[in-house]
């Protein structure tokens, strides 16, 4: 077993502040900006954060565990930093239970190709690992930002989890909840929220999500609901009341400074911190520096989106890095650093053998743009159009199983009560004696 990469000390919430990366990037929760053509500098990041690089180390270590390939996305970087990985490869080796948590915020009744990443991913480690999925669906959260009812945000909340289930997931191994629907009904998840709530003070939180004196408190005190599911005891269905079992959680790095906070106080709850493993952020068709939208549908593909709109998008608004004619681009070249279609490439096409000679044939000027993003195009159509079709045949009472709180098909044994951990320490101590 290769030795665990070393951990950098996540960042104390008593000194955390607004996530600025650089004079030119800006990562938080609800913003993501950057006047780079190539993107956030991801390595700027993980030193900012405290996170750590996912290393070839780690990938292989992970090949080895699980006796699998890992993932294109990870193989690739698109996945790119993690916190205590090593320490969820350490239980699978010893056959010990963790289960997966990730989420949505629903602002749009149909997710875009962007939103997928995390649950594209997400199926590959349920599939690889064989654990249960808890998925938060805030709609709290979109009621508190954005001019929506409740109402509104629930109905998408509900559309969205159509999308999210039409990835492939199990409905043995997955418990999706609109918070709106779940919390009301779940002592357990509202007793791990005011734990949270009390060990945060109003002067961290701000620091953490830059919120200011003219912010509803509903804002204040939601960072508190995305850190409960992080928590074994916050599901005592799912885990017969445990709360010893480890999660980790993959999402995209903008994130991140909830669950900072998160495994800043686990420890003073009793609790384990969680694990978590980032994503990079998917671009706008329009390139790198502009914001990818759901209230933009020029802005990406969506999962609604059909076969002709598809192609329209990619052709009219696909930012190229080719040359501005024929002859210039085969004179010097396209640059696949800012060509937004190759970088969609690098998220959906598997074949990596392929994916190199276009690299390599688009940067030397031979393949020109068109047919790059005519490659491009046929991907998505396949891909969109068998998601549309899943989609499609989802009904609401299939939606409904999957968001009732219910046992999943793992079994854990009860925890151990206090008496008994007395009991057993006791007699542990008087045979050193």
């Amino acid at each position: 077993m290769t030795e665990p990469t070393q951990q950098m000390e996540d960042v104390s919430i008593k000194d955390e502040k607004m996530d600025k990366v650089d004079e030119d990037d800006v990562v938080n929760p609800w913003e993501v900006a950057t006047s780079s053509a190539t993107g956030v500098d991801y390595d700027k990041l993980i030193k900012r954060f405290g996170s750590t690089k996912i290393d070839d180390a780690l990938l292989q270590r992970i090949e080895k565990v699980t006796g699998k390939p890992v993932h294109h996305l990870l193989r690739r970087g698109k996945f790119f930093s993690q916190r205590d990985m090593h320490i969820i490869l350490d239980l699978y080796e010893q056959k010990k239970p963790f289960y997966l948590y990730t989420g949505r915020g629903p602002s749009s009744d149909s997710m875009h190709m962007g939103h997928l990443i995390p649950f594209i991913f997400t199926k590959w480690l349920q599939d690889t690992f064989d654990v249960p999925l808890v998925i938060q669906l805030t709609d709290d959260e979109k009621y508190l930002w954005k001019d929506l009812t409740l109402e509104q945000a629930n109905h998408m909340a509900f559309e969205n989890a159509k999308d999210i289930i039409a990835c492939g997931f199990d409905i043995e191994k997955t418990f999706i909840f609109s918070d709106l629907d779940f919390i009301s009904n779940s002592p357990a998840f509202y007793r791990n929220m005011c734990r949270v709530q009390k060990l945060v003070t109003y002067n961290q939180v701000k620091g953490i999500f830059g919120f200011g004196d003219s912010d509803c408190i509903g804002k204040i005190s939601f960072p508190a609901i995305q850190a409960s599911p992080s928590f074994s005891s916050s599901f005592p269905e799912i885990f017969n009341g445990r709360s010893d079992i480890p999660c980790l959680i993959p999402c995209a790095i903008d994130q991140d400074p909830y669950f900072r906070m998160t495994r800043d106080v686990a420890p003073r709850m009793n609790c384990l911190k969680p694990a978590l493993i980032h994503s990079t952020f998917f671009p706008a068709l329009q390139g790198a520096q502009t914001k990818m939208s759901a209230s933009d549908p020029t802005s990406s593909i969506f999962v609604t989106d059909s076969d002709k709109q598809i192609k329209d998008k990619i052709n009219k608004y696909a930012f190229s890095g080719g040359g501005a004619t024929v002859e210039e681009h085969k004179e010097k070249g396209g640059n696949c650093d800012v060509d937004v279609s190759f970088q969609y490439l690098t998220f959906f096409m598997e074949d990596d053998d392929r994916l190199e000679e276009i690299r390599k044939t688009y940067t030397s000027g031979e393949l020109l743009t068109g047919f790059l993003k005519k490659e491009l195009v046929e991907i998505l159509q396949k891909l969109v159009g068998e998601h549309r079709q899943r989609r499609a045949s989802l009904t609401d009472d299939v939606v409904k199983q999957f968001m009732t709180p219910r046992k999943l098909k793992f079994d854990y044994p009860p925890p151990t009560p206090p008496s008994e951990k007395k009991k057993k320490k006791k007699q542990k101590n008087s045979k050193a004696v």
